[in-house]
């Protein structure tokens, strides 16, 4: 069934009220009729969606112009089309007036029946759309919100299978005397691992998006102690790839540790797999400013123009070689939020040189727990 919409007519004239409403109701059109601006506006009030307004020019106390202008004062009223009636002659000046009212167009009486029907319909046709649209957005909206409570669950309920596989192959590695077997338990740990880090990726991305942000555990927190500490854990994993870190003033702050951690350790690691392994990666902390702390990143290597404005979205990695990160594309989404929640910033600069530099800002001090 076609659903019903909404027009309204105001007219001083009870005998052109009966008249418009004649030409345009049907079943699938409920008219609203006011015989002045204030009766027109009252209705308003008590009725939402409406799809058009005819409004007579040629009213007492308040003429057509003026409720007009009080229609598209109002958030509720400010989207209908609406269509002057008039008995008067064409006028140029009332025509100005009348669009820079918001009209969509003008009707002289006496009305050509079908002309007003047709140009009715468009305007029933476009609410119809509208409406199948935000119906479609809600379902859509509703789809990905249970869809992403799910992942959350689901990336919640894997870690506990995941670390009991991760304690035998721990124990297999530590106490087996065979060689084969020692090898294959590392590659289980290895590969357990990166699935581990995969989970919290999917984890955080549900609490940005779930939970309105990620929250922070803040505490001071020495930002250089915790760089260097990253460093060494992927100098293990990149043992050929050197990486030149140089600290400057006072790096202590009021910060989550684990999530800048975090931050560190994505930003680092991204810098080693993608960039060029003949130069070294760059890490400056800069903390000469008494309010923030600025931490940049600096590897040899352009990223693709194309790319740039999509790098901080999640699951970005799905246009590049997903081998060469063994991720999911979350990491840059998840160094935004958390960087954010700290009331921070991140950017990227590249190719205005041979480096791509990400360039991290963050305040000395904050809430306990911000939610974005």
């Amino acid at each position: 069934m076609t659903p019903r919409v909404k027009c309204l007519l105001v007219d001083d004239l009870d005998e052109n009220l009966i008249a418009l409403g004649a030409l345009l109701r049907r079943d699938d059109v409920e008219v609203l009729q006011a015989r002045s601006g204030a009766a027109a506006l009252e209705l308003l009030l008590g009725h939402d969606d409406v799809a058009l307004a005819f409004l007579d020019v040629q009213m007492p106390e308040m003429d057509g112009f003026e409720l007009a202008e009080l229609m598209r004062g109002m958030a509720r009223t400010r989207h209908i089309p609406i269509i002057f009636v008039t008995a008067g002659a064409s006028d140029q000046r009332r025509l100005f007036k009348g669009y820079d009212a918001g009209a969509v167009d003008f009707l002289y009486k006496p009305l050509e029946p079908h002309v007003l029907r047709n140009k009715a319909e468009v305007f029933f046709q476009l609410h119809r759309q509208k409406q199948q649209l935000a119906h479609q957005l809600r379902e859509l909206t509703e789809t990905l919100r249970l869809n992403e409570m799910f992942t959350a669950v689901l990336g919640h309920d894997l870690r506990n299978p995941l670390s009991a596989i991760l304690t035998a192959a721990d124990l297999l590695q530590r106490r087996s005397e065979d060689e084969a077997v020692r090898r294959s338990a590392g590659r289980m740990l290895a590969s357990g691992k990166r699935m581990g880090r995969m989970i919290e990726d999917v984890l955080d991305l549900a609490r940005a998006r779930l939970a309105g942000g990620i929250p922070l555990r803040r505490g001071e927190t020495d930002f250089g102690q915790l760089v260097l500490r990253m460093v060494q854990e992927h100098q293990t994993s990149f043992p050929q790839h050197p990486i030149d870190v140089r600290q400057e003033g006072n790096l202590m702050g009021d910060w989550d540790a684990d999530r800048l951690a975090q931050v560190a350790s994505n930003l680092i690691g991204n810098a080693l797999q993608h960039g060029d392994a003949s130069a070294p990666v760059q890490l400056r902390l800069d903390g000469t400013d008494a309010e923030s702390v600025t931490f940049t990143v600096a590897n040899k290597g352009v990223i693709p123009s194309e790319l740039q404005p999509y790098l901080f979205d999640p699951f970005r990695g799905g246009a590049q070689q997903r081998g060469r990160t063994g991720g999911l594309g979350l990491g840059l989404y998840i160094v935004q939020q958390i960087i954010q929640a700290h009331h921070g910033s991140v950017d990227v600069e590249s190719g205005a040189g041979p480096h791509t530099v990400f360039r991290v800002v963050l305040p000395r001090r904050g809430s306990e727990v911000v939610r974005l």
